[in-house]
């Protein structure tokens, strides 16, 4: 299937053409025609499958088809977690529809709420949001969803992890005339297949895996190292390591920031992303790090979401995540467009059945390297060869998992059955 053979809008699809779009993806494929059609939808598609375009296309047409008369009023709601990703998604609304008799507005928070208020009340046909800054203008009456016929929930999971469900379930509650829902999720935790349950009529499942290319190679390692040396390994690995450019991901924010704080007097150039920091010391920092100004980038999972960064030659796990298919999600933001990467992952023992989890779901045993001047009990043997694995190799689609194997998600160990610490 080619996109010009999809019924939408031929300005549409001439923007497309432009953009270099030829082929949809998979979940473009298979998303957009019952979109097209009315159909609720729910979507298990992570970043880099194309899902944004999924229902932004099908959106747009709709919108043509039914032009407003009079004041414009907000008929397509698209919720997400994250203020980057608002942005991107906006991005991309603008670049499908540019020449398009349609209004775009994006709201978020962490910024002063009078420029949104100031474009809401020039009209809009479609929103992007996030839910905080959403309910809040809501509240203040500044903002009117009751013509709103589509809403789409774009990384539910995320939703989940940031702890925005219940005000998921009140913006679902504020539209009236909803006539289509569209859920996208990368895993579905059985809160998220609640969720799904409660918003959706009917829908068509669709599921689609990253877009990758067997060309691209990413160079594994994990080093076994107690907590309190990991800012040591940390600071050595990159004054070792041939690293351009690093993506250190740490589990929580105040983590990311005593991280950098340890970096910058190790004369490392490094900055921080995560929810506590401003909208715009966020951008300042990623396009620091995109131009080369700093080396390092320490970030949050959430705060990292949606982010492309070319050429990005190592990922850095401080903490194995407690989600395996975060892991994956992780080290596919390197060696991409057939450059080569590595991924390092600092280990310690009570994560060490995270490991375990992330091997089984990958089906690959990640080399074990011996820091020399690391004083803990364990002592595997060290890997002696390189190896490399393609992100094809590590999918988290269903084909690619061993049998009986069971969602890393519900897998913890004892120890953190009580204590959790939810990825921020």
């Amino acid at each position: 299937m080619k996109f010009n053979e999809l019924p939408i809008h031929p300005s549409i699809l001439k923007n497309c053409q432009r953009m270099g779009y030829t082929t949809p993806t998979k979940i473009q494929q298979k998303a957009i025609p019952p979109v097209l059609e009315g159909r609720d939808l729910l979507g298990l598609a992570q970043t880099g499958t194309g899902k944004t375009a999924a229902f932004a296309l099908p959106i747009l047409d709709q919108m043509m088809k039914q032009p407003q008369k009079g004041k414009r009023a907000i008929k397509a709601l698209v919720l997400t977690p994250t203020r980057e990703l608002a942005i991107q998604i906006v991005d991309n609304f603008q670049l499908y529809g540019q020449g398009l008799p349609l209004k775009t507005v994006v709201i978020f928070g962490g910024v002063k709420q009078g420029a949104q208020v100031d474009q809401l009340k020039k009209g809009a046909d479609i929103l992007i949001a996030t839910p905080g800054r959403l309910l809040d203008l809501v509240g203040q009456r500044l903002l009117d969803l009751s013509q709103v016929e589509i809403f789409v929930l774009d990384e539910a999971d995320r939703m989940l992890d940031m702890g925005f469900i219940h005000d998921v379930k009140r913006v679902s509650a504020l539209l009236v005339n909803k006539k289509q829902t569209l859920l996208f999720s990368a895993t579905m935790p059985k809160e998220i297949a609640g969720l799904a349950a409660s918003l959706l009529k009917n829908p068509v499942r669709v599921e689609a895996t990253p877009v990758s290319t067997p060309i691209e190679k990413i160079e594994q390692r994990v080093y076994y190292v107690e907590k309190s040396e990991k800012n040591d390994l940390l600071l050595r690995v990159l004054k070792k390591e041939e690293v351009t450019s690093a993506l250190v991901f740490t589990r929580t924010k105040h983590e990311a920031d005593r991280v950098v704080r340890f970096l910058t007097k190790g004369h490392v150039q490094a900055m921080a992303i995560h929810g506590n920091k401003s909208q715009n010391a966020r951008q300042k920092a990623l396009a620091a790090f995109k131009n080369h100004e700093i080396q390092v980038l320490v970030a949050t999972d959430i705060a990292a979401r949606g982010i492309d960064i070319e050429k990005l030659s190592h990922v850095i796990n401080y903490n194995i995540p407690n989600i395996s298919e975060t892991y994956v999600h992780r080290i596919g933001r390197t060696a991409r467009a057939g450059q080569e990467g590595i991924a390092i992952s600092f280990c310690q023992n009570d994560e060490r059945a995270y490991l375990k989890d992330i091997e089984k779901l990958i089906r690959y045993t990640i080399p074990v390297v011996k820091d020399p001047k690391a004083k803990t009990t364990a002592q595997p043997q060290a890997a002696e060869s390189k190896t490399v694995v393609s992100p094809v190799q590590a999918s988290t689609s269903p084909a690619n998992k061993p049998a009986g194997h069971r969602p890393a998600r519900r897998r913890r160990p004892a120890h953190a059955q009580k204590s959790r610490e939810a990825v921020k």
